[in-house]
């Protein structure tokens, strides 16, 4: 190994401490605890070689985002290709979501709470964040009819990303969670005409 290379593995390892301290940070104490001094501290690095980096804060807070968007899309495809059918994969996929929420709620807020520096719905989007957004395409494209499956992926997404933000912080009962749930899935799946959802279709 080259003296470069060694210095590439050994930056690259210096950066992956840096991320992983922080989300254990964060986990514990919360954002408002992450800071360049306090991280500096914990990893026993001088504030230079840290801002050698990172820019700050906020871009640790973004490779944080970035990790927690390809962690989630992992999630999602596994719980999406085990269902047997469209409708089971959609809701295996809004399940496993809200779980990853409620499982990783400083994880959560890095990648969809906080003001990160990332680039959403944009051709210049990072391969994470596209890949999470196209498990939600792949999953409601089966109920999407003639509607823009992009469109109707971005409402899938932003009705649960809100009952899963607003059940965490309290504003929502989680005794209904499940409930909220199961009829957010009724209304994406029904036709889009209008009529009943596809779990209720040639029934008697």
């Amino acid at each position: 190994m080259s003296t470069q290379e060694r210095r590439e593995r050994e930056r690259a390892r210096r950066r992956r401490l840096i991320v992983t301290v922080a989300r254990e940070l964060a986990e514990t104490e919360g954002w408002e605890a992450v800071t360049t001094r306090r991280l500096a501290e914990r990893i026993e690095y001088s504030q230079p070689v840290l801002y050698s980096h990172f820019a700050g804060k906020d871009a640790i807070v973004a490779a944080v985002a970035l990790e927690g968007f390809a962690e989630l899309t992992a999630e999602l495809g596994k719980a999406r290709l085990r269902a047997e059918d469209p409708r089971e994969a959609l809701s295996a996929l809004i399940h496993a979501y809200a779980d990853f929420a409620r499982l990783n709620p400083s994880l959560y807020d890095a990648m969809l709470t906080l003001a990160v520096d990332l680039p959403f719905g944009r051709p210049d989007t990072p391969a994470p964040l596209q890949a999470a957004f196209a498990e939600f395409r792949e999953a409601i494209a089966a109920f999407a009819d003639d509607r823009d499956t992009g469109v109707l992926a971005e409402i899938a997404w932003g009705s649960v990303h809100g009952l899963v933000t607003l059940t965490h912080s309290g504003r929502l009962p989680a005794a209904h969670h499940e409930r909220r749930l199961a009829m957010l899935i009724d209304q994406l799946t029904a036709p889009a005409g209008g009529g009943r959802p596809a779990s209720a279709a040639g029934g008697g």
